[in-house]
C-alpha cells in the first residue's frame, strides 16, 4: 500500500530504453499504457539512454516506425547529448579525438565541435563512445592516443553490455576496460550514472525531485543515477539486472518491479 501510494506522486518519469521498455525493435508489453498514463496524469517522460549511437532524432524515428509511438526529439537525453553539452562548454575551440560511429563524430561535428579520428599532436583530449563500427585499427589508433599524450580520456557512459534480442553485445564500458588494460588510463563518464542527466530533465520539465522516478534495468548505471541526483529509483528485471544482484549491490533501487507491465499495473 505504502509502495503504491508513494509511486502516485510521480509525474516525471526518466525512462532507459533498451531492456527496460524494449529491445531491439520489440517494444515490451505495457510500456505503450504506460507512457499514455502519464500523459493522462499531466506527466512527462524522457528517455534516458546511455546509447550514444542515435542521435534524438534517429530515436524519434526509432520509435515512430518501431514502435508505433509519438514523441519529441526533446525527450530523449542520450549519453552522446550529453557529452556533446559536455564538449561544447569545455573543448569547443579545441581539438578532439574520438572513437565512435560515423553518426556519432557527425553529430559532434554539426555542432562545430573539432573532431579527429587520428594522432595529431594539437589532441586536447580522447573521447570513446558505445561504437558499433569498432575495428582494431580504431582500437590501435586510440591506444596510441592515450599511451603517448597526457590529455584528459572521456567516455559517453559505463555500461558493459547492451541487450539485444538474442542476449547482450559489448557496450562502451567493455571497450573502455579493454583500452585501461591495455594504456592504464581510465576514463570519466559523462551519461548516466552522472546526477546532470536527471538534472538536465528537472530543469527541461519544471517538476520536482520528489515528483520524479528513474526507471531502469542495470544497478550500476540507471538506479546509481537516481540515487546521485538524489530521486527516487525503479529496477525491472527484463534486462541485466537480477532480484540476486540486490544483496549485494551499493546501488539500491526506491521500487522493483518484473515488468514495465507491472509498474503500470502498480500505478493505475
Amino acid at each position: 500500500m505504502t509502495q503504491a501510494f508513494e509511486l502516485s506522486k510521480k509525474k516525471l518519469f526518466l525512462f532507459d530504453i533498451d531492456g527496460t521498455i524494449a529491445v531491439g525493435n520489440t517494444l515490451y508489453e505495457g510500456s505503450a499504457e504506460l507512457l499514455d498514463h502519464i500523459d493522462r496524469i499531466g506527466g512527462r517522460s524522457y528517455f534516458i539512454t546511455n546509447n550514444s549511437t542515435k542521435s534524438g532524432a534517429d530515436y524519434v524515428k526509432k520509435f515512430r516506425e518501431s514502435y508505433h509511438l509519438e514523441t519529441g526529439e526533446e525527450q530523449f537525453v542520450t549519453s552522446g547529448y550529453m557529452t556533446l553539452r559536455f564538449l561544447l562548454r569545455h573543448y569547443a575551440d579545441r581539438t578532439i579525438y574520438c572513437m565512435g560511429t560515423h553518426s556519432f563524430i557527425d553529430e559532434l561535428r554539426r555542432h562545430g565541435l573539432s573532431i579527429t579520428e587520428k594522432y595529431q599532436p594539437d589532441i586536447s583530449c580522447v573521447v570513446v563512445a558505445y561504437d558499433s563500427e569498432l575495428n582494431y585499427e580504431k582500437l590501435c589508433e586510440t591506444s596510441r592516443v592515450l599511451e603517448t599524450m597526457a590529455v584528459p580520456f572521456y567516455a559517453t557512459n559505463p555500461d558493459l553490455r547492451c541487450p539485444i534480442d538474442f542476449g547482450f553485445i559489448p557496450d562502451c564500458g567493455a571497450m573502455c576496460n579493454l583500452l585501461t588494460a591495455t594504456t592504464d588510463k581510465v576514463p570519466t563518464y559523462l551519461g548516466k550514472p552522472s546526477r546532470k542527466v536527471v538534472e538536465l530533465c528537472l530543469s527541461l520539465s519544471g517538476f520536482t525531485k520528489e515528483e520524479t522516478l528513474v526507471v531502469g534495468d542495470r544497478l550500476y548505471t540507471d538506479i546509481a543515477c537516481g540515487i546521485n541526483a538524489g530521486v527516487d529509483s525503479c529496477v525491472l528485471f527484463t534486462g541485466e539486472a537480477k532480484k540476486e544482484d540486490l544483496q549485494e549491490t551499493p546501488y539500491k533501487p526506491t521500487y522493483q518491479f518484473e515488468t514495465v507491465l507491472d509498474l503500470y499495473k502498480a500505478l493505475i
